[in-house]
């Protein structure tokens, strides 16, 4: 009986230290998430202000730079263009492609891009939320997306038909015309949306891209 009894003792003391273990581990997690919640709170501290900030600059670069910035009015339907700038969509040319045509708004197009938010302390050149590439844009080795021009949010449709095939643009398109205040994964509400964008291909009507294998990297046109 006194064996059992000493037993017991020391199970009971391996479950108060497991138990110990358990709380401990749950605290660290707890104090974890919620420095994580801060620092995602801070990094993104007034953001729609600092947004508006950044965008209102860019009018600045276009008056400054000449042909290299551009300045797009939105013709997409349902864009919400009340506020500061709303209405239209900045662009800095990286690289002049060929051509006249541009797709309009039923056409299906083919692209390359990298998106990313204006700069914070932890990505001075932006969060990149999604990309097609990564290191430097190389069109022999870039994946690609395909769909039609009405499916992407206001501003980018809008750059996309005013560029020609093999064009390179920097294009800011403001929260209004992208998300507004609906937050998606890794784009807090209220952000400006920066993408690196080529045009690769487009097709009119209900014309199918040819597949990207059979381009072997190559624009249509060439």
């Amino acid at each position: 009986m006194r064996q059992t009894a000493s037993n017991n003792g020391i199970l009971h003391r391996i479950g108060q230290s497991a138990l110990f273990i358990i709380l401990c581990s749950l605290f660290i997690s707890v104090s974890a998430c919620s420095e994580s919640d801060d620092e995602a709170a801070d990094e993104y501290a007034n953001w729609q202000q600092r947004n508006d900030a950044f965008f209102l600059t860019l009018e600045d670069s276009v008056r400054s730079n000449g042909a290299t910035w551009v300045k797009w009015k939105t013709y997409t339907k349902d864009a919400k263009t009340e506020g500061v700038n709303t209405d239209y969509v900045y662009a800095r040319l990286l690289e002049k492609g060929f051509g006249t045509d541009s797709p309009i708004y039923t056409d299906s197009v083919r692209v390359s891009y990298r998106g990313r938010l204006i700069p914070s302390a932890s990505y001075p050149q932006g969060y990149v939320f999604d990309q097609t590439y990564t290191g430097d844009f190389d069109l022999r080795t870039t994946d690609v997306a395909n769909s039609r021009v009405s499916t992407y949010v206001d501003g980018f449709a809008t750059a996309l038909q005013h560029m020609h095939l093999g064009d390179r643009y920097r294009v800011f398109i403001p929260y209004k015309l992208g998300y507004n205040a609906t937050a998606r994964t890794g784009i807090p509400a209220y952000s400006t949306l920066i993408f690196d964008v080529v045009l690769i291909d487009f097709v009119t009507g209900s014309e199918s891209l040819v597949p990207w294998s059979a381009r072997s990297g190559r624009f249509a046109n060439e």
